[in-house]
């Protein structure tokens, strides 16, 4: 669809084509006239100098117009703070507009960020309460009541699970990335390079995280930097022998300070085609009991048309050999809207995932990663409809319910089904501490191995930072050295204070 825009500066494009989008996945904005366009957005924007804000927008095309206004009153501020004003005042009135054209609620508002329920933390931060972050949040973004209440919900649960989570700044969690897989997923992102024939390649990046592992490490002990979770993914951080394995958690040990005193220790073992017997005993052997099989569906058609080489007797298999195995924490990973499923498959998932009971549960609502091998070829791989979609998270919400889970923590992309969201649920007490200090930004994140993000939250200010290591292996291997430097200077200046 081409849609041409009239009366609105470029400022406001990405605010614009995001909303968009949420209604029109084929959205091509245009700025300049043309005739054949499917759409036009007509604004009108005025803003006084004392800060009153008002927009008028007018959508024409499908043989209809239509109209809506948004004003807002506020007292004047800086111009950049009047900026971030002035477009949520846009995005109101093309919400409202879209809406009305469409018929379509967007019950996140003009919400498109990943991290929604950060906007309540730092509310509660700034001493508010509830009624108040609620009415505040509802005014400036028009979240409905129903994601209110999911995101008040699990910030109780959190600050519960965590109740020195504001506090954690003066530490730091650490993520430890293995990039290799048995195949890649079709919708997958993440590095993920196959570990068929690149033996080579892993000792070199294994010799390289261990040498990650032991310069920061001992940067933590001089400095008396506390570790709170540890969190090993990919990747699938089980692809590498159990041999590999048992070596790589004993130079974590040696490494890194306390580690008697880490909260959480996860690894993903999320393919469940690289658990044996003999890396279970090696994850017992670290005391590392928090761990995730992750299905995805139950499905056998999806897995195979999504490129996961494992069967769903497999994952039942591998679920109860963990077990057996003393494994009492272990989370699975659900999706909703995988190719080729609908309400009736996502009910079939439900009833064999109530056979196992992990003790934690995340369902992804299915994203259209832009680099994914299902985005480049989205003609091969038909998905459920918004409506559809909407349908399986309710579902899922009503199910976790009925079996004690409670939603601890959630996360938003671009491009996702129905406009919705990622929730993680889980029984009391088995909550991951790493998915909530993540996702809240409450602590540095220090990122080793390949594709790792450091996450470099300063202490004072909570300002935050970043700092990725390269997605290669063959690129990280020959300059791991340089990697570790940068990062150690980082640090440095971030907690120097």
């Amino acid at each position: 669809m081409l849609v041409h825009i009239v009366g609105l500066d470029r400022t406001y494009e990405n605010t614009v084509v995001n909303l968009l989008r949420l209604y029109f996945d084929d959205a091509d904005v245009t700025y300049e006239g043309d005739k054949d366009a499917d759409m036009t957005l007509a604004f009108t924007v005025r803003e006084s100098h004392r800060g009153s804000q008002n927009v008028d927008v007018k959508v024409i095309g499908r043989e209809q117009e239509i109209g809506a206004r948004a004003e807002r009153n506020v007292p004047t501020r800086s111009l950049d703070e009047r900026r971030k004003q002035m477009k949520r005042t846009v995005s109101q009135a093309l919400l409202k507009a879209l809406g009305s054209l469409t018929g379509i609620r967007q019950p996140w508002g003009i919400l498109t960020g990943v991290r929604p329920t950060k906007l309540w933390h730092q509310a509660v931060q700034r001493g508010f309460d509830d009624a108040d972050i609620r009415r505040h949040i509802a005014a400036e973004t028009m979240v409905a009541p129903e994601k209110l209440d999911l995101m008040q919900t699990i910030v109780k649960r959190q600050r519960e699970t965590i109740p020195d989570l504001y506090e954690l700044k003066q530490a730091v969690s650490i993520y430890v990335g293995i990039p290799f897989c048995p195949t890649k997923c079709a919708y997958c992102t993440f590095p993920a390079y196959s570990i068929r024939g690149q033996q080579g390649s892993v000792d070199s990046f294994l010799c390289g995280l261990h040498y990650e592992m032991r310069e920061i490490g001992n940067w933590l002990k001089e400095r008396g930097i506390a570790i709170t979770t540890v969190y090993f993914g990919g990747g699938t951080p089980t692809s590498i022998t159990a041999e590999e394995m048992d070596r790589l958690y004993a130079e974590m040990y040696r490494a890194f300070p306390h580690m008697d005193r880490v909260r959480e220790v996860t690894v993903e073992a999320g393919r469940p085609d690289t658990i044996t017997r003999e890396k279970l005993n090696v994850l017992k052997k670290w005391n590392i009991d928090r761990i995730s099989i992750n299905p995805q569906s139950y499905i056998q058609k999806t897995l195979d048309a999504i490129g996961r080489h494992h069967t769903v007797e497999e994952t039942v298999e591998k679920f109860h050999l963990a077990r057996d195995m003393g494994m009492r924490n272990i989370n699975m990973d659900l999706i909703i809207g995988l190719p080729g499923e609908n309400v009736e498959h996502f009910e079939h998932t439900l009833r064999e995932t109530e056979k196992l009971m992990p003790e934690s549960l995340t369902v992804h609502t299915l994203s259209f990663k832009r680099a994914s091998e299902m985005t480049r070829n989205k003609w091969k791989y038909q998905v459920a409809d918004r409506e559809e979609v909407v349908d399986m998270m309710n579902r899922a919400r009503e199910w976790t319910a009925e079996k004690g889970y409670t939603p601890y923590y959630l996360y938003r992309q671009k491009n996702i089904l129905g406009n919705l969201e990622n929730i993680g649920y889980a029984f009391p007490g088995k909550e991951s501490l790493y998915n909530i200090i993540i996702m809240e930004e409450q602590q540095t994140i220090i990122g080793l191995g390949c594709g790792a993000s450091s996450k470099l939250v300063h202490p004072e200010t909570g300002k935050i930072s970043r700092y990725a290591n390269p997605k290669s292996p063959r690129v990280y291997n020959e300059n791991f050295q340089k990697y570790t430097a940068d990062k150690l200077a980082l640090l440095e200046q971030l907690f120097a204070v």
